[in-house]
């Protein structure tokens, strides 16, 4: 049978930006959902059936209150909300097949008919209870209109729905000191009618005991501590308060006039509301995927909202008949700290994911960190910036990219870009060597189960072992060395070969986590697809496909992770003025007329300054930020190391530079620098220099250590001129 999966994440609520916290879960979800789609069922093969679906969250009173001071309706507000996820989403590779809003035509027919079978099941109560109202803003106040004190563990300044210290699910009433939001003031109790879901109810209590326990549904850690939220017999369930007070920006309560629904009844019927305006789009039939024995939800969660998506939901959706609960599974997750902290703008410890984009930082190096170290477990994940810099660079650039640009320009000089039609046992032999373990197990059924089981860190750390067997191929055969003895050319083809043979199962296996890099690699390999089979050996799949294959030019991958990139990403702490004081405007001072330059008096080994000359003189020389795309030693020569250069143009620039005693080509390469755009092309012995890149020096560059390019600082883009 092929798995139908419905893969769903939680929902950001459309009041703010995303933030880091909510990349980390998409980004997870994405992999994982990645994986799935490369994988193939049953004895026809068939490929998995994967729909992944967000949606914003949408009602409640802080979204009504929010456009209320900005002039526009809520829904104006969440459309505005909305159209700024596409960056974030798109940036860092999340590919969501649908997103939509909680405040849609599906979401309103399918909550208010969820409601209608609850209360036909006897599970709907009204109660006349004490509900908070500001007495300053006249109004009745929501859970998360309210602050104060949790009851269970008496952590300060949390809602008044659940506690996002201990999890705890309490009603705002037992919050202790409480305070409204809106105007600080204390909330004053008045009578209304509500409306709750019986969650006391002893069928309830049975499902959930039964539902939380079945096995594979809930990480054992989570069934525990939801467990202990049941008690022994459900004496600790409480029925659910799922009714709001107008004025409320929300669905309303079929049959109850001035009455809506809480946000968090709604809200999870986002993810089916989402999936049925995605299947509508596509021609698929909704009802009939649910009802299909195949299909399974699982669902990506963080610890801090457990309390309603494993009591209150799963209960929601059993008694209402939804055919999806019996197949869900629900994956919870940690926090993302920094430096084992909670993250905190006021500390310098925040980080935003657009400025991390804005920066130029590759979204993958984010993707492969946060894999590398999330497991299955409910765990924490720290950010700190040294290993994120250590992790990248030593594995996706010491160990995985290092592969191809060690040995696929020796293709290309050296074998017009084809590759060996056949391969020696040696080979043979190597590629075995790295593609099973040391049981003589094939890595694939193992780093397949890792990836299905969330185990990203304990997969990428197996793929990192076939990199470093490939490396050490490498190191042994020396293709640097090889390609000097002309004795040695069909060697040279076949090291090379293997090399890149590998190097494509390594892209495959790194393909949920490394999309955009996946797609350049396939490009680079002439290759259609990479098809996670081919990562077997049982068939000859990991070589087969690669033997004599004409492959293209290489570019370079990825680059190093700059540390000063690091320092620039955390949000700045906030600056908080002394008590009583404010800061006082300077008088602008009149600009002095500039005197004449006065001859540098140059320290020992300093050149002297060169003659003055004028404006006009500076503006012909056009000064353009460059990144080295590529770089490489010039066969023949001491000095030379030939450069590869964008400068924002439809082409890519050759230029030599005598920079070789200074650099190593690896080290330069994604690098910006500085180029002479205007300058005539030079005709060399190895070739046209079109242009020249700055650099520093002393007087005599030997004695004095040599010469040092420009670097300008990250933010600067090909192209943009120096002015």
């Amino acid at each position: 049978m092929t798995r139908k999966l419905f893969v769903t994440t939680a929902l950001p609520y459309a009041n703010a930006a995303f933030h880091i916290g909510h990349m980390m879960e998409y980004i997870q979800a994405d992999i994982w959902v990645r994986f799935q789609r490369m994988q193939r069922d049953g004895a026809s093969g068939a490929q998995r059936e994967v729909h992944f679906v967000g949606a914003d969250d949408t009602h409640g009173t802080p979204i009504m209150i929010a456009a209320e001071k900005e002039g526009i309706t809520p829904q104006e507000f969440v459309a505005k909300i909305a159209a700024g996820r596409a960056q974030y989403l798109d940036g860092f590779h999340i590919a969501f097949d649908n997103w939509y809003s909680t405040d849609s035509p599906e979401n309103v027919e399918l909550s208010q008919g969820i409601y209608r079978k609850l209360r036909d099941t006897g599970l709907i109560a009204t109660k006349i209870v004490d509900r908070f109202f500001d007495p300053v803003k006249g109004m009745f106040l929501a859970d998360r209109n309210i602050k104060g004190e949790c009851p269970k563990c008496g952590a300060k300044d949390q809602y008044g729905d659940n506690c996002e210290v201990c999890g705890a699910a309490y009603q705002p009433t037992e919050l202790v000191n409480p305070f409204s939001v809106f105007t600080n003031a204390t909330p004053i109790l008045k009578p209304s009618e509500q409306y709750f879901f019986k969650l006391s109810d002893p069928r309830c209590f049975e499902f959930l005991r039964d539902w939380l326990n079945t096995p594979g549904r809930l990480q054992p850690e989570m069934v525990n501590k939801v467990s202990e939220w049941l008690g022994e017999a459900g004496e600790k369930l409480a029925d659910w308060d799922i009714s709001r007070d107008a004025p409320y920006f929300g669905i309303p309560i079929p049959d109850a006039p001035g009455k809506f629904f809480y946000v968090w009844l709604d809200a999870p019927v986002g993810y089916l509301a989402s999936l049925k305006n995605y299947c509508d789009k596509q021609g698929l039939d909704f009802n009939a995927l649910l009802n299909d024995p195949g299909t399974e939800q699982i669902h990506f969660i963080g610890k801090d909202i457990v309390s309603f998506h494993l009591l209150f939901w799963p209960a929601m959706l059993k008694f209402a008949g939804h055919p999806v609960i019996d197949k869900l599974k629900v994956n919870v997750h940690g926090h993302l700290t920094v430096n084992n902290e909670k993250m905190s703008k006021s500390r310098g410890t925040g980080i935003s994911p657009l400025r991390y984009l804005n920066l130029g930082m590759n979204p993958e190096w984010l993707r492969y960190y946060i894999a590398f170290k999330l497991n299955a477990k409910v765990e924490d994940l720290d950010f700190t910036g040294d290993d994120f810099v250590a992790r990248v660079n030593s594995d996706l650039i010491g160990k995985y990219v290092n592969i191809a640009s060690r040995c696929a320009g020796f293709i290309s000089k050296k074998f017009d870009g084809k590759l060996a039609a056949g391969l020696s046992d040696s080979a043979m032999g190597w590629i075995k060597r790295a593609l099973t373990n040391a049981e003589g197990a094939e890595r694939q059924a193992g780093i397949a189960a890792n990836f299905e089981n969330r185990e990203f860190g304990k997969a990428l750390r197996e793929i990192m072992e076939i990199a470093d067997v490939t490396n050490q191929y490498v190191d042994e055969n020396k293709p640097w060395a090889l390609a000097k003895d002309e004795a040695k050319t069909a060697e040279l083809h076949e090291v090379c070969t293997t090399a890149l043979i590998l190097f494509r199962q390594l892209t495959i296996l790194l393909s949920p986590v490394l999309p955009g890099v996946a797609a350049n690699v396939a490009a680079f390999l002439n290759d259609d697809k990479l098809v996670w089979a081919d990562t077997g050996l049982a068939s000859g799949a990991a070589f087969q496909p690669m033997l004599g294959r004409s492959i293209g030019a290489y570019n370079h991958l990825m680059t190093r992770v700059d540390a000063k990139m690091i320092e620039e990403l955390f949000d700045a702490p906030n600056q908080i003025a002394a008590a009583g004081t404010a800061p006082v405007a300077a008088k602008p001072a009149k600009a002095p007329k500039a005197p004449p330059l006065e001859p540098l008096v140059a320290k020992e080994g300093v050149q002297a300054l060169a003659p003055e000359i004028a404006i006009d003189d500076f503006v012909k020389v056009d000064l353009r930020i460059a990144r080295i795309v590529n770089c490489e030693h010039v066969d023949g020569s001491d000095k030379l190391l030939r450069l590869t250069l964008d400068a924002g143009e439809s082409r890519h620039r050759n230029v030599f530079s005598g920079i070789k005693s200074m650099y190593q080509p690896e080290d330069l390469i994604g690098k910006l620098t500085v180029l002479v755009a205007n300058l005539a092309p030079r005709k060399m012995k190895f070739g046209i220099s079109e242009g020249m890149v700055l650099a520093a020096s002393a007087a005599d560059e030997q004695a004095n250590a040599g010469i040092y390019i420009l670097n300008p600082w990250p933010g600067a883009e090909p192209g943009m001129r120096i002015n």
